[in-house]
Parts: structure tokens; C-alpha cells; sequence
């Protein structure tokens, strides 16, 4: 036999033998799939829930117009600081002014009838007493003439002339009387007036006082919206009045964010958080959660949900105020924050990533069971099953529920466990029961998690991907 002929059997019969070989090797992998797994371990876990929103001082206020007036001083400027009672706004007051002036020229002229009818009153009083007393006199002469003229003592002239003078004395002292009471009623119509000129002096002061704005709390100017120059009008029924600025009491502040209605059960009060400021990059500033809201606010307006009259299924958000503990100085109300708040902490418990989870079937864990030639273990898969709404008995859902577990190597094969989970951190999750510390599980790939069944034999490849450049040319 030639060389040639030789070295062509020996090429073939290798081609053979590799095919047989690779043959094999196919058939002996057929079926089986590459994961990525990692290991069961202990850690501390923190249940974080974020949420932005913006800066804002615990306490402020918005200065409104009180009156009409055109504006013709501003007396700060944005950034000062003021004390409550500072003068921050003057309006023109000319005609406010001349009114009270004019008020209080009518009350001292009020005061002077009030002194005027006293006077009257003490004369009237006055003159009472004297015809009381020129009556009591005039009475006592009658009384005796009357005796006399009884016994025939005196003569009838004189005592008509005694009883001429008793009755003078008697009109003369209902007349005094009467003036006294007509003094009276003057007297009490001018102190009426003064007390009605007062009071309205009080009402034109106080239009007077709200022409010149004062600060109500202490704190920074933080807004001015108006300039010397423009009108200023107050308020009329559902209408606010003109909006002047801003004070904030830049002591306290707070971050106010908007949480997720799914993540708004696990805030609670007193809370620890970790707020940053989009304008201060690079710093975490420490606070606690002090107000979580209970009104639901529609993502889209803005706006409580009660607020809205028809029905809507959109997103929602709810209010979380969190107070810093120790606020920079220079923070501005609404800048931009992120807060988060961390919801619960554990040390040194059983995790594994959040990748790792896997929902199947019943109907999926009975037919691999069945496979595997044993029985499917109910008794384990339902008590992890999650729990069904009662509406929906009788559903293809509550006939065939979904388990959440993993998938533990064991034998070399992908085992899916049921597994109860705890509190959710960033990327690892509590594990309460169904696994333990050690175990090895499947974390990869995506595709691979989402396709495995039960008791698939499996190649475990856990070497890091290598990235691609795609800009090498």
C-alpha cells in the first residue's frame, strides 16, 4: 500500500473517530444548561425605599396683599434676614392717613360733647337737690298751715298762699327731675357717639397699619415677587390677594418627597434617612422621617386623589417629610433632593441576590416530579404558594398558583425550591426559609432563569463575560 494511501485512512479513520468523539460528547450534553451560580451567605441587609423631591424650611409664609395701595418702598432685599415685626413693604397711605385724622379730629370733638353733656348732667343733679329742698321746705310750711288753718289760727288768704307755694315747689321739682333725665340720655347719646367714633378710628387705623407689611415669623427673605411701583390688591372670596414674598424660617429643614404608593407601607415615622442635595453633589446629610402622608397625590397634577371626581387608575404618590438633622448653611427652599430612607435593618442574615427569585407553577413542579418518577411534595409547594384572592376561587389562577423559589444545584441538577422571603434590600433579599447558609444556587444568566425547569441537569460557567469595545475600529 502507498504512503499516500495510508496517510489518507489514517485522516479519515481520525475524522471518524473525532465525529464519534464529538457525537458523544453532544448526546451526553444534550439537554443540559449553562447557568451561573453563586453561594447562600449571611450579611447585613438594609430595606431602603427612595424618593425625591425638594427643600423646604419646616415653617414659612407667603406675605399677601391686605389692602389696595401702590407700593412705593421695598425695604428688603432677597437673602436678608428679618425679626418678626420688621417692616418689609410700604404702600402709598395718603388717603388712609387723612381718614384717621379726620376720625380722630370727629372723637376729640366727641370727647368735648361728652365733657359738654356731664356738665349739663351735674347742673341738672345739681338743680334737683335745690328744688328738693326749697320742695321739702315749701311741704313743711303747708303741713303746719294746714294744722293751723284747721284749728282757726290763720286766716284762709294765708294758708292758700302756703299751699300756692307747695305746689310751685312740687312742679318745680318734677321739672328738675325731668331735666336730670333728659341730661342723662344726652349724656350716655355722646358717649355712644365717642365709643362709635372709636371704633371706627380703630377700623381706619388698622387700614392704615396693613399699608406698611411686616414680618410675621423671623427668618430669610427667601422670594420677592412685586416691585415699587405696582398696585397691591387684598383678597376677595376665593381669590387670595396679591402674593408679595416670602419668609422662611431656615432653622429647621426639612426634605419633602413623594413616595411610591407601593413603597409607602414600609415608611414609618422617626425613620433614619440619607438625604442629598443636587446642588451640594458629593455630601449625605442625616435626617429622620417626622410626617408620612395618608391622602393619596396624583403623579400627573398634583392634585389629592380625593380631589378628583372620576375614577382613575393612574399612578400615585404619597408625601414624606423628612427633617435634617444638621442643615447646611446656604440651603435654599426647592432645591432638588433625594432621600433615602432606610425602612428596616438586619445584621448577619441568610441572602441571596434578588436575581436569583423564580416564579413557576404548580402545574410546572408537578409535570417535573412526574418526570423524575416521584410525587410531587403539595404539602411544601402550597405552603409557599402565594396567597390566593378569594373573589377568584374556581380561576385557572387558585387551580394552578405561583411559587416563588430557587433553583439550588443539587447532584448536578437545578432543584427548585420554594423559598419565604424577608426585607428587600438594593440588590439582596432576605431568605427565611428553604434554603440555608452554603447552599448553591442559580443567579444566571437572565435567560437561562427564565427557561429552566425543575431538575434540569446544568453546567455551572461562572466566568466573568468578557466586554466588547464596540468603538475599536
Amino acid at each position: 500500500m502507498k504512503t499516500w494511501q495510508k496517510v489518507g485512512i489514517g485522516v479519515g479513520a481520525a475524522i471518524v473517530l473525532g465525529g464519534v468523539v464529538i457525537f458523544s460528547i453532544t448526546q451526553a450534553n444534550k439537554g443540559v444548561v449553562t447557568v451561573q451560580t453563586a453561594t447562600v451567605g449571611r450579611q447585613d441587609l438594609s430595606s431602603i425605599v427612595t424618593a425625591s423631591g425638594e427643600v423646604k424650611p419646616l415653617t414659612y409664609t407667603n406675605v399677601l396683599g391686605q389692602g389696595i395701595g401702590l407700593i412705593t418702598k421695598i425695604r428688603v432685599a432677597e437673602g436678608d434676614n428679618v425679626k418678626k415685626g420688621d417692616v418689609l413693604l410700604e404702600t402709598d397711605s395718603t388717603q388712609p392717613a387723612a381718614d384717621v385724622s379726620a376720625q380722630k379730629s370727629f372723637i376729640e370733638s366727641s370727647e368735648s360733647g361728652v365733657a359738654s353733656a356731664q356738665a349739663n348732667d351735674n347742673s341738672a343733679q345739681a338743680d334737683v337737690k335745690s328744688a328738693m329742698a326749697t320742695f321739702t321746705h315749701a311741704k313743711l310750711d303747708y303741713d303746719r298751715g294746714e294744722k293751723l288753718f284747721a284749728q282757726g289760727l290763720i286766716a284762709k288768704s294765708d294758708f292758700d298762699t302756703t299751699k300756692a307755694t307747695f305746689d310751685g315747689a312740687t312742679s318745680a321739682l318734677a321739672s328738675a327731675q325731668g331735666r336730670v333725665q333728659a341730661a342723662h340720655a344726652q349724656l350716655e347719646q355722646a358717649k355712644s357717639n365717642l365709643a362709635q367714633g372709636q371704633a371706627t378710628l380703630r377700623r381706619l387705623q388698622d387700614i392704615l397699619n396693613k399699608m406698611t407689611y411686616v414680618a410675621p415669623i423671623g427668618g430669610v427673605v427667601t422670594y420677592i415677587a412685586v416691585r415699587v411701583g405696582e398696585n397691591v390688591v387684598p383678597g376677595i372670596q376665593n381669590s387670595t390677594g396679591s402674593y408679595l414674598m416670602t419668609i422662611s424660617d431656615m432653622s429647621i429643614v426639612t426634605a419633602e418627597v413623594m413616595v411610591d404608593e407601593t413603597d409607602i407601607v414600609n415608611v414609618k415615622t422617626d425613620e433614619p434617612a440619607d438625604i442629598t442635595v443636587d446642588a451640594l453633589p458629593n455630601k449625605i446629610f442625616k435626617g429622620h422621617v417626622t410626617e408620612v402622608g395618608t391622602q393619596a397625590v396624583l403623579r400627573s397634577s398634583g392634585l389629592a386623589s380625593t380631589q378628583s371626581t372620576t375614577g382613575n387608575q393612574e399612578a400615585k404618590d404619597f408625601k414624606v417629610v423628612i427633617r435634617l438633622d444638621n442643615p447646611p448653611p446656604g440651603l435654599r427652599p426647592g432645591l432638588s433632593t433625594t432621600a433615602k430612607i432606610t425602612t428596616a435593618q438586619k445584621q448577619k442574615i441568610v441572602t441571596i441576590p434578588i436575581q436569583a427569585l423564580a416564579v413557576r407553577t404548580q402545574k410546572d413542579l408537578d409535570e417535573a416530579a412526574k418526570l423524575a418518577g416521584r410525587k410531587a411534595d403539595n404539602s411544601v409547594t402550597l405552603a409557599a404558594s402565594r396567597p390566593v384572592d378569594a373573589t377568584s376561587s374556581g380561576s385557572a389562577a387558585s387551580k394552578n398558583p405561583e411559587i416563588q423559589g430557587l433553583f439550588v444545584i443539587r447532584n448536578g441538577k437545578a432543584e427548585f425550591v420554594p423559598v419565604t422571603t424577608g426585607i428587600a434590600g438594593i440588590t439582596d433579599i432576605e431568605v427565611l426559609s428553604g434554603v440555608k447558609e452554603g447552599d448553591q444556587i442559580v443567579t444566571g444568566s437572565y435567560k437561562a432563569l427564565r427557561t429552566l425547569k425543575p431538575d434540569t441537569p446544568v453546567k455551572i460557567d461562572n466566568t466573568v463575560p468578557q466586554s466588547t469595545d464596540n468603538s475599536a475600529s
